[in-house]
């Protein structure tokens, strides 16, 4: 089975990434800031959005039992009209002390790694600098115009503390993640797996990503033109309260649809994504976004898993790096197993088929 190539995910910024399909807001409409109380319509048939009056009528996919039972249809339709979606902490129902013991982790292995002691009020507590490139070592952190750090990405955090992988197994967000990447052709099983997790750690600067706030679509590096199936999708959680001079997540409404041609002034169509904390920031690969420079003092901090179409190639290979991790410390191994993809058939690394013998 072919595999498409690494692919982005949530601020990450890929210059090169900003042109893709999708689909805009109707005409003389203005996108609306997206907040995590908008109000939506019960019903799958449309959707009041806030912001200039701004009705929309939309066709939305069919929806699982999961869906149904757990009363996410507000969450998909909001997904399939804006791109992206919203879901407060009493509906995810994860809590402040939670949380807190995802930040102590986060910000106990930020310091590990730097050297620099940190806090959610005064952001890195030393000047931090980038080391010296050698070689072809390169990182979208890293713009070659920007002033010294003002975030880092951490990785692999599913192996630092089981919070995370508790995180990961959300019952709510699998659900949405499994409507917006659907179902392997055949049999039905559910396609969506595990392709990172990781931490961004967001502090003051006025740079950012710069003008163009690093707008791109996380599956930008696979073949067009892209089906109604997400080939990857994003759940970020939000460990800090989101705003937009806080360096909140910026998005493009409508640029997920089939259609939607980036242009070069995309960047005035995005929009932050406002929400409190231990909200979850949920949308398809095919959603353009990127984020706003920090202005404000402290950290904005979260926890992201990204997920790939069981097609496509994962950024870490958990097979093999969760193997002898305790993948299954968490509040539902089975469901974590499948997501890792431990006993998907491919790749393989030995014969997986059945080989006739000779008959005695």
């Amino acid at each position: 089975m072919a595999t498409a190539g690494r692919l982005g995910h949530g601020d990450e910024v890929d210059g090169a990434r900003r042109s893709r399909t999708g689909g805009a807001c109707p005409r003389g409409l203005s996108p609306p800031v997206l907040h995590a109380s908008m109000p939506l319509t019960a019903g799958l048939g449309s959707a009041a959005l806030t912001g200039e009056d701004t009705h929309m009528q939309t066709a939305v996919t069919q929806v699982s039992d999961e869906i149904k039972r757990l009363e996410l249809e507000r969450y998909v339709l909001q997904m399939e009209v804006d791109g992206l979606t919203v879901v407060p902490p009493s509906v995810t129902g994860v809590t402040p002390e939670f949380l807190d013991r995802c930040t102590e982790v986060l910000l106990t292995e930020f310091t590990r790694m730097t050297g620099a002691p940190i806090s959610l009020e005064n952001g890195p507590e030393a000047e931090l600098v980038w080391p010296e490139r050698t070689g072809k070592s390169r990182s979208f952190l890293r713009d070659e115009d920007a002033p010294p750090p003002t975030q880092m990405l951490i990785q692999q955090i599913m192996q630092l503390d089981r919070c995370f992988r508790d995180l990961f197994v959300n019952p709510v967000v699998d659900a949405l993640i499994d409507h917006a990447i659907g179902p392997v052709p055949f049999g039905g099983a559910k396609a969506r797996r595990l392709s990172s997790t990781n931490s961004f750690v967001k502090w003051q600067g006025e740079y950012g990503y710069g003008e163009s706030l690093g707008l791109h679509p996380d599956q930008g590096a696979t073949p067009r033109p892209w089906g109604a199936q997400a080939l990857t999708a994003n759940a970020t959680w939000c460990l800090t309260e989101y705003t937009k001079s806080d360096g909140a997540l910026a998005y493009v409404p409508g640029s997920h649809r089939p259609g939607f041609v980036a242009s070069a002034k995309v960047v005035q169509q995005a929009r932050p994504v406002e929400c409190e904390r231990g909200s979850v920031i949920v949308w398809p690969g095919s959603t353009l976004h990127g984020a706003f420079p920090k202005l404000t003092k402290g950290l904005r901090l979260n926890a992201v898993a990204y997920y790939r179409h069981q097609s496509v190639l994962p950024q870490e290979n958990m097979t093999i790096t969760m193997k002898d991790a305790p993948w299954d410390d968490c509040e539902n191994a089975d469901l974590m197993r499948e997501l890792i993809g431990f006993d998907d058939v491919f790749p393989y690394l030995k014969q997986s088929q059945e080989v006739p013998r000779a008959k005695a």
